[in-house]
């Protein structure tokens, strides 16, 4: 993509939406003898939607599968929207559309697998770990330089506030924030 294409289409964001399995985790389900499946989530993804909050960018999960880890993750980072269990993404995306009230033009979306395709070729901007299916990375805009679940998303929210422009502004807001707390 040549860089005047990304950095028009990075002015249109304000809502990330990402998966979960190969995205924020490494696509890795721990299930114990007694059925409690585990999942290794990266900190960083949780500065990752801090920091998007302090940028006003809204993050929101779309997942094929259900998983009351992912549930939990979800709850922890105060994401308001996680749908799991959802083979078809265009209808989650298109409730969250609405929801957010945004067009495709101002949604970044992070994905890994095939059932992503659909929903990276209508974003308006897409990303993809380089653990991704090889049709996946094809479609994308942006590789990212971490995997699934060592930051991707942190890599994808500090990525959109360096092209905007706002990257030092909204840093300095975290950290008087954190001063006064």
């Amino acid at each position: 993509m040549k860089a005047n294409d990304l950095k028009s289409k990075v002015k249109e964001i304000s809502l990330i939406i990402s998966d979960v399995d190969g995205v924020l985790t490494d696509a890795s389900i721990y299930i114990g003898a007694d059925g409690i499946e585990f999942k290794k989530f990266s900190v960083e993804d949780g500065a990752g939607v801090a920091f998007a909050r302090h940028a006003s960018i809204d993050v929101a999960l779309i997942s094929g599968r259900y998983s009351p880890a992912t549930e939990a993750r979800a709850k922890e980072l105060n994401i308001e929207h996680c749908y799991q269990g959802a083979l078809n993404k265009i209808e989650a995306y298109d409730e969250l559309c609405d929801i957010y009230s945004v067009t495709p033009k101002n949604i970044a979306y992070i994905g890994d697998g095939i059932i992503d395709l659909p929903v990276i070729e209508k974003s308006g901007l897409s990303f993809a770990p380089p653990n991704s299916h090889s049709l996946v990375k094809e479609a994308a805009d942006v590789i990212t330089t971490k995997s699934g679940g060592t930051g991707v998303l942190r890599e994808v929210v500090e990525f959109l506030l360096n092209e905007q422009g706002r990257y030092s502004q909204v840093l300095e807001s975290m950290r008087e924030d954190v001063y006064k707390g």
